[in-house]
């Protein structure tokens, strides 16, 4: 066996990996579980079936869950960041008009293109 020869060069990798998707795991893990709490589209009862699915076979639980509702984790993570980018901007008092006229000065100096400063002002009005 590997782990009889003591400290090897070989064990060291095969150590690595291991920790690298113990990791991988846990982090899926922790993913499936904050996106299915997230969800208001199911009921308590589909995220309990969820749940035990997890906790009795948890590889092939993590697995279906991907497998099955990664459209929807996409979906659901697109839409809570655009919604933290909103209060962000409400709570600190982004205006796209204000971004315009700087961006406006900036073209007038000479630091942007027309072709830069329509491109960022395209983003911003989005």
């Amino acid at each position: 066996m590997y782990f009889e020869e003591g400290f090897t060069f070989r064990n060291f990798m095969v150590n690595v990996f291991v920790v690298f998707v113990f990791v991988v795991w846990f982090s899926l893990l922790i993913s499936v579980f904050i996106d299915m709490f997230r969800r208001n589209d199911i009921s308590g009862w589909a995220k309990a079936i969820w749940v035990i699915a997890l906790i009795i076979l948890p590889f092939l639980g993590v697995l279906g869950y991907l497998i099955t509702q990664s459209p929807g984790m996409a979906e659901r993570n697109n839409q809570q960041a655009q919604q933290a980018r909103d209060e962000l901007r409400r709570v600190v008092g982004f205006s796209a008009a204000d971004e315009i006229e700087k961006l406006d000065r900036l073209r007038k100096a000479g630091s942007i293109t027309d072709a830069e400063f329509a491109r960022l002002r395209t983003k911003l009005v989005q």
